[in-house]
């Protein structure tokens, strides 16, 4: 039970991460003409419950002068939704690991 939380856990701090990776790019190349901004989407692992991976696709082609201000806005909040699943994981993983060192302790 511990492993597979830390293990879920663990997936989850690194989705999360290139989540907040995804944005940031956004964010610093907002005004390059041409840009296409990525959009992160979250899955989930195989057997359900094990974990989540990440992956990234285009939203679309932005203005020629720059992202629009409603993209620039998502990308923001959803930075802080990413900042908040991250320290989320990081709890879980801490949780699992206290677990791991209890029953190790247990057995010793």
């Amino acid at each position: 039970m511990a492993i597979s939380a830390l293990s879920a856990g663990l997936s989850g701090l690194q989705a999360n991460q290139k989540a907040l990776d995804v944005t940031a790019h956004n964010v610093a190349n907002a005004n390059t003409q041409n840009f296409q901004p990525q959009q992160a989407n979250f899955q989930e692992t195989n057997p359900a419950g094990t974990g989540v991976t990440l992956s990234t696709a285009a939203r679309g082609l932005a203005q020629q002068e720059g992202l629009s201000s409603e993209n620039m806005a998502k990308d923001m909040s959803n930075s802080l939704v990413y900042k908040a699943g991250f320290d989320l994981s990081a709890k879980v993983v801490q949780a699992a690991d206290e677990r791991i060192g209890t029953l190790i302790d247990i057995k010793a």
